[in-house]
This record gives structure tokens, C-alpha cells and sequence, in this order.
């Protein structure tokens, strides 16, 4: 009788299991129900390939990324075992040809998307069909819980239906407590085996880092770290995703964009180039990433924070299936939580959902605040432990130094209190270092207790502290979405006096407004296409209005949004010539060109 060790060993061509991956197999070849969380990388695939090539019959493999299955069909071909997909890619011929073959019994493993599968006809050929088991990969999609859900995965509970006696097995690399749970109540997985087998990644070393240039600091990465290297670049918007590729190819790089706007044909050269090629870079939405078979991917870069640790977790994990060191960049800004908190109060989920959402926003943050081992918080978060600090995360390798920031938290806590609770954070702090705009004294803002007191700090550092005390959960952001902060129940004894509190101390800041105008006299090389696209875009919305350029925003302004970067109206707000009326008038103009390029 052919063992597992057989097939691992002449088929695939290793000579031992990993972990429980013995276990797991043998389970699901004896006939058992099976879910599986195991770490990308940690060879998931053999757990229902070797099965399926023990069992008598065809295994269907679920699989949510159509683009791949050609590559995961080619590997399983080079090996000997037949395999195939159904798809749309594939011609009326050659659907008609895999049918034959899955109905003639010539095929170990078939792939196919949960859309297809789900069709009443292909429901029906496979009741025609000698069927082992199924294999439902990145089982997370299931669980309205999961990071990256998708609705057509609802319905795979018909499987156990329309097939009780055919044994399933659930894949996924990353899940919480609450989303597992539903992945075994939607597949109907109570009386089968749960294999958790550990989340950890220790090739991977994870470091974050507050936004100063985020182009700036890739590029700076990129040179000193990855040159040669294969990787990829995530962005939260199709626009950011496209300029960074250009950016990055103008700059000498192999980059290429990946989004879900992009033709089905782009896509799939662009994935296929980065999957066969060495040395690409690909940037994406998190449209990519799921299933991705390359196993040299020596870094991921987060350009702005994902939805959560999940998705933080899964898209990292790309990086270094091959087990050889990786690295996992991410950079981040309070922009970041203000924009997803407008996200997740956008959706038409329901409320208890947008709570969700906005607590793993929460939880995120606190990652990114971290004092002290990053592994041991993530791996704690899927109810993995690491009992010492693991000793390759930035925080360990060079931990970060803290201060006693009491009196400033108090000032700034005031800040929000006193201004009614009603504003963001670009508000609070013209507040705190006294600004005299028109936005001030409209709402009479100058005669507040603590308009002024906060000079000592410069905005930058202002922002750093509010992003912390957001962290630290001492403030929150409004459920509307609009960035609005208020106080939360924990900031009490603080303001009282009664506790202390010491926040991570940032070793690089940006300058203040009045050392960035000494520093960008003389433009750098770098900086000068976004400078010329703001004063086209002030010259064209001069002679729209008929009046001079200087009157839409002066040299000073536009040097700021040059050094700041606003994205969105708070952040435009903050900058030196800009009321209420020019951010109404011209303010979203000016924001919509430095979105474009994409600095920070």
C-alpha cells in the first residue's frame, strides 16, 4: 500500500513531513473532516495534495485567485500528477476537454473558483464524478469576520449538503478565534480534526516606521537592502499604486502595478512576469497577494497601513516562504487610522461589524505604537505565544527610547476637551502652538486656556503625540469617519495627574513649519515635479478666477503643502494660509495634485 511518506517522498521530493503536516494528512486520507491554520509557507498545499493523491477519485480545490491556478497547475504537471482548473480563461474546447477528463476519472486534482463551482451545472457534473475530498483554500474568505471576505464563499456550505460523504479540509494562514469559529459553523466542520499549528514566522523580521517621505524611505530601503531583490509594494488606492510603479521604474526599477482596475490581460502579464522573472517588484492593492507560490519574495512594504493585524499578517506573509531571512516594512501616519476609520464607517455592513472594524483599526495602531516585541504581540493576537522576545523585529534590534510625556498628553487632552471635542487633529494642534488663521477665530478659539501653551512642541511632534494617545486608547476617533477626536473613560487619571505616562520617542521627526521653509529654499531634485504641479494648479485656478496666483495661496503655502503632503481636508487645514473658504474654494485641487504624486 502507498504511504504519505511515499507520495511526499517520490512525488514531491522531500524526504520528510513538517510539523503536524503528517498528522493532518493522514487524517484527511482516512476519511476525517479537517481544518487547518498553519503559517504561509509552512507547505499548507501538501496537506490536501498528497491526499488527494491517496484517495480514489478527483479532489476539488477551491481557490479564490483565478490567476494562479495556471502556475499551481504547471508545478503539479512538472511533477506527474494530473491536474487541471476550470476558469474563464480556458476556451468552449478546452472547457469541454477538462470536463471529459474530470468525467473519465483522468484527473487527481481539480482547481476551480467558488463562482464557478457554485454554478447549478458544475454542482451537477460533479455529482457525476468520483469526487475524494474537497479543499477549501483561504478558508478566512468564508467568515464575514475574516479580513478579506467574499460572498460567493458563503455558499460553499451546499458542499456538505449536496456531498456529506465526501471528507473537506479548510486551509487558512491567518484567522482569529472569532473568524475560525465561523469558518467551522459555515463549512460544518464540528465533528472533523482543528489543527492550529502555530502562526509564527521567525524568517520574517517586521519593522515599522512612522511616515516622514514614505518614497523617500522605500527608496532608501530599497538601495541599501533589497537591490536585485524580488518584492512587493502595497498601497491603499489604485492612484497611489499606479504612481508608485512609475516612480519606482523612473528610478531604475523593475516595478509593476497590480489592482483590480487594471485589464484582465495587464493583470495577468504583470503577474506572471513577477512569478517567473526575478528581480520584480510588484505594487498592489490587496486585490493581490492571496495564494501567491513565489517563494523568493525577500521583502514586503506596507506604503500605508492595512485594515488590520489579519490583513497585516497575511499580505507580510508573503515574504519568505522559501524560509530564508525577509523583511516586512510598513509606514504609517495618523492619516492612515483617519482614512480607514472613514472606510470602515463608509460600509454598508452593520453596525456591530463597523465596531469590529474599528477596534482591529485600534488594535493596529497599538502594533505600530509598540515599546516592545512586535512577534510577541502578533502571534498573542491568534492566540500563539512566544515566550522571550524574538529578537528579530525593529524594536528589538534597536529598542526605542521613551519619555516622560505627562504634561504634554495633559495639554493635549485639555486641547480636545476644551475646543468642545468636536475637531481633528490638524485643529488641535493650530490650537496648541497659537495659530492666528481665520479657522481660530471663527470659532473664537484664541481665547481658549490652551490656545498657545504647546509651542514647545513643533506640529510634527504634536502629531506623533496624538497618534500615541490614540494608540494608548486615551482618545478616539468619532464613528462618523470625519477624524473628529474626543476623550475616552482612560484619560481621566492622566488629565487628574494621578498616573504618568511615557510614550515611545520617535528618532526622526519632520521639521517644524519654520525650519521646513529654510530647508526647502532651494528645492531638491526630487521634490520639483510636485512643486511645479501646484503652482500649475494655482496658475490654472488663478486665471480661472481672474485674479493673481498669490491671492489662490502664497509661495509660503505651497512650500508647506510641499514638506506636509496634505491628503485630506484636516491635513490641508493645518497648513499656514489655508481657511475655511480656500479649503472649501481650492482646497480639494491642491489636495487631489499631491495625492497624484503620491508624497507624504
Amino acid at each position: 500500500m502507498t504511504t504519505a511518506l511515499d507520495v511526499l517522498q517520490h512525488t514531491f521530493g522531500y524526504d520528510q513531513f513538517r510539523g503536524q503536516q503528517q498528522e493532518i494528512i493522514e487524517a484527511l486520507a482516512g476519511g476525517e473532516n479537517v481544518l487547518v491554520l498553519m503559517p504561509t509557507g509552512g507547505g499548507k498545499s501538501l496537506c490536501y495534495q498528497v491526499p488527494a493523491l491517496l484517495r480514489p477519485g478527483v479532489a476539488i480545490v477551491v481557490s479564490p485567485l483565478i490567476a494562479l491556478m495556471q502556475d499551481q497547475v504547471d508545478a503539479l504537471d512538472e511533477l506527474g500528477v494530473k491536474a487541471s482548473f476550470l476558469n474563464s480563461s480556458l476556451s468552449f474546447d478546452e472547457l469541454k476537454q477538462v470536463e471529459a477528463q474530470l468525467l473519465n476519472d483522468e484527473l487527481d486534482l481539480l482547481y476551480i473558483a467558488p463562482e464557478r463551482l457554485l454554478q447549478e451545472r458544475n454542482l451537477a457534473l460533479l455529482e457525476r464524478c468520483h469526487l475524494s475530498l474537497f479543499a477549501i483554500d483561504e478558508a478566512h474568505c468564508v467568515s464575514q469576520w475574516g479580513h478579506d471576505f467574499r460572498r460567493d464563499y458563503l455558499a460553499l456550505n451546499q458542499l456538505r449538503q449536496r456531498f456529506p460523504a465526501v471528507p473537506m479540509i479548510a486551509l487558512t494562514a491567518t484567522a482569529d478565534e472569532r473568524t475560525r469559529e465561523e469558518i467551522v459553523e459555515r463549512l460544518q466542520l464540528q465533528n472533523g480534526r482543528h489543527f492550529v499549528c502555530g502562526f509564527d514566522r521567525p524568517n520574517i523580521q517586521y519593522r515599522i516606521q512612522q511616515k516622514q517621505r514614505s518614497r523617500e524611505q522605500l527608496l532608501k530601503f530599497l538601495e541599501q537592502e533589497q537591490q536585485g531583490n524580488s518584492g512587493v509594494v502595497y498601497c491603499l488606492s489604485r492612484k497611489k499604486v499606479e504612481e508608485t510603479a512609475r516612480w519606482l521604474s523612473e528610478r531604475g526599477y523593475r516595478a509593476l502595478p497590480f489592482h483590480a482596475g487594471l485589464g484582465s490581460e495587464e493583470k495577468k502579464q504583470n503577474q506572471t512576469t513577477f512569478l517567473r522573472e526575478e528581480s520584480v517588484i510588484i505594487v498592489a492593492t490587496i486585490a493581490f497577494g492571496m495564494g501567491i507560490d513565489k517563494p523568493d519574495v525577500r521583502f514586503v512594504v506596507h506604503m500605508d497601513m492595512p485594515k488590520s493585524i489579519e490583513a497585516y499578517y497575511q499580505e507580510t506573509g508573503r515574504a519568505g516562504r522559501d524560509g530564508e531571512a525577509a523583511t516586512a516594512l510598513m509606514f504609517y501616519g495618523i492619516e492612515d487610522v483617519v482614512k480607514l476609520k472613514q472606510m470602515a464607517s463608509a460600509s454598508e455592513a452593520g453596525e456591530h461589524f463597523k465596531r469590529l472594524e474599528q477596534q482591529r483599526i485600534n488594535t493596529l495602531l497599538g502594533l505600530c505604537e509598540l515599546h516592545t516585541c512586535r512577534r510577541q504581540l502578533l502571534l498573542r493576537y491568534f492566540g500563539d505565544e512566544l515566550d522571550q522576545a524574538c529578537g528579530n523585529c525593529d524594536n528589538c534590534l534597536e529598542p526605542p527610547r521613551s519619555w516622560d510625556a505627562t504634561e504634554a498628553a495633559q495639554k493635549a487632552l485639555s486641547c480636545v476637551y476644551r475646543s468642545g471635542q468636536r475637531f481633528g487633529v490638524g485643529h488641535l494642534i493650530d490650537i496648541l502652538r497659537g495659530a492666528n488663521n481665520e479657522r481660530i477665530h471663527k470659532f473664537g478659539h484664541h481665547r481658549l486656556s490652551t490656545w498657545g501653551i504647546g509651542k514647545e512642541h513643533s506640529a510634527e511632534q504634536w502629531r506623533v503625540i496624538f497618534r500615541q494617545l490614540l494608540a494608548r486608547e486615551l482618545l478616539a476617533l468619532d464613528d462618523e469617519g470625519w477624524g473628529v477626536l474626543h476623550l475616552t473613560e482612560s484619560a481621566r487619571p492622566i488629565l487628574r495627574g494621578e498616573e504618568v505616562l511615557e510614550l515611545r520617542e520617535d528618532v526622526k521627526q519632520k521639521p517644524s513649519r519654520r525650519e521646513a521653509r529654510r530647508i526647502i529654499d532651494e528645492i531638491e531634485p526630487a521634490d520639483m515635479p510636485l512643486w511645479q504641479a501646484l503652482r500649475a494648479c494655482r496658475k490654472h485656478l488663478a486665471e480661472e478666477h481672474g485674479v493673481p496666483p498669490y491671492v489662490i495661496f502664497s509661495d509660503a503655502s505651497l512650500k508647506e503643502m510641499l514638506v506636509h503632503r496634505p491628503v485630506n481636508a484636516e491635513a490641508m487645514l493645518a497648513i499656514n494660509g489655508v481657511g475655511d473658504k480656500k479649503m472649501r474654494n481650492f482646497g480639494q485641487d491642491f489636495i487631489d495634485v499631491v495625492i497624484a504624486h503620491q508624497y507624504e
